[in-house]
């Protein structure tokens, strides 16, 4: 299983698998074909139906500026489709063809491309399921934010740091801004207005539940805006982590370094559901990412909480669980409705997970492997209607007015 540093990525939004990932195979192809005068990339599947809403073609076209770039939508190709999020790019000089490349954008800001063996990133981790991980801190003593910084060496402390300072800077940014999303949808931004709300005989519960939302709000509508921001595990589930996170350390003053724990095992519980299952929407549903982040949420509680290893397993188990069979349907391919309220619900039940896993954890009969696999048979097993293509659900019956 690779490093942690896979799961958290910096760079901007709104989608690591529609932005992020095709700026990367862009680049490559910039830098292969320094000759043309001219690009041509054609996008399919779910990149073809959710593209320009995602705002693909405005990264297309920024990264291979200065050289014009046209943009084809292919949404239903005439061949089978590797992965739903897939692209090629052609280099022209003249009326000559000069190079060709076919990039899957594979979730997570990550790229594959067909016939080329992946890119030697090493691997961290020789276990690569959560009983594995469990067993081996159980026999050493070990907790696993302890067992993540024996496998990724002392330097994950630095880097961490960095993701939380990004996390909290794009937080912070969010709370302070007002106004309305670009799209045209008319979303205004809502979490400076959640913060605001102050009201004299406010409960603990309800104050809580503000302030959660208020933070995911924030960081989702930075995700929205383009603002730069650390997938967690994508762009469109980035605020749930960061929200739980602040929210806890702030109310209970917990230091620093206990955060970057609770971040390092929350990486762990991501880097699983990506080894073993899928973290992109265009191949498995909301539940891939979404469900993933909520997981990651409730594992990073419960370290943060001291909580055993059982204990653990069982609050990411039943946020993931509970997710099972989301749909991913935003709205006009925007990932503004229904993803910025999601972010915001997540995290709450990622708080609830971690609490009925207090209490509960001995009565377990679920591993989260099992729920791991089946989350992902769940989500290849699903309408491609319900996958990033915005053609289902919510996307189909909205009507603008």
């Amino acid at each position: 299983m690779q490093s942690i540093r896979e799961i958290y990525k910096v760079g901007r939004g709104p989608s690591s698998s529609h932005t992020m990932g095709p700026e990367r195979a862009a680049l490559r192809f910039l830098s292969e074909h320094p000759e043309a005068d001219r690009f041509v990339v054609r996008l399919y599947g779910s990149l073809a139906k959710t593209g320009e809403g995602h705002g693909t073609d405005r990264v297309l076209s920024q990264t291979l500026s200065p050289v014009p770039t046209h943009i084809e939508w292919v949404p239903e190709p005439d061949f089978p489709l590797e992965h739903p999020n897939t692209l090629d790019f052609i280099a022209c000089k003249g009326e000559k063809q000069t190079g060709f490349l076919r990039a899957l954008s594979v979730g997570g800001g990550d790229v594959r491309y067909p016939g080329e063996a992946a890119a030697e990133k090493a691997d961290v981790y020789p276990e690569n399921t959560f009983h594995a991980i469990a067993e081996y801190c159980k026999t050493h003593n070990l907790r696993l934010s302890d067992y993540a910084a024996l496998r990724e060496g002392e330097g994950i402390w630095d880097f961490l740091g960095e993701i939380w300072r990004v996390m909290n800077a794009a937080c912070d940014e969010g709370l302070a801004r007002r106004g309305v999303l670009p799209g045209g949808l008319g979303v205004e931004r809502k979490a400076q207005y959640l913060f605001q709300q102050k009201h004299i005989d406010e409960s603990p519960e309800t104050r809580e539940n503000r302030i959660v939302c208020a933070y995911a709000f924030a960081i989702s509508e930075q995700n929205a805006d383009g603002g730069i921001i650390v997938t967690a595990p994508t762009c469109g589930a980035c605020s749930v982590l960061p929200s739980v996170l602040r929210y806890m350390q702030e109310q209970r003053g917990i230091a620093q370094d206990r955060v970057l724990r609770a971040l390092a095992v929350a990486g762990l519980i991501g880097d699983l559901i990506r080894t073993n299952a899928s973290i992109s929407g265009a191949e498995c549903g909301c539940q891939a990412e979404i469900g993933s982040a909520c997981a990651m949420a409730a594992a990073a509680l419960g370290e943060l909480f001291e909580m055993g290893v059982d204990q653990i397993e069982y609050a990411a188990e039943v946020a993931l669980e509970h997710h099972l069979g989301l749909t991913c349907d935003p709205i006009c391919g925007l990932v503004q409705i229904p993803c910025i309220e999601r972010n915001a619900v997540a995290a709450m039940r990622a708080i609830n997970a971690v609490r009925i896993a207090n209490f509960l954890t001995a009565t377990r009969k679920i591993s989260f492997d099992t729920v791991v696999k089946t989350m992902y048979e769940t989500g290849r097993d699903l309408s491609g209607r319900y996958r990033e293509t915005a053609e289902g659900g919510l996307a189909k019956h909205y009507r603008h007015s």
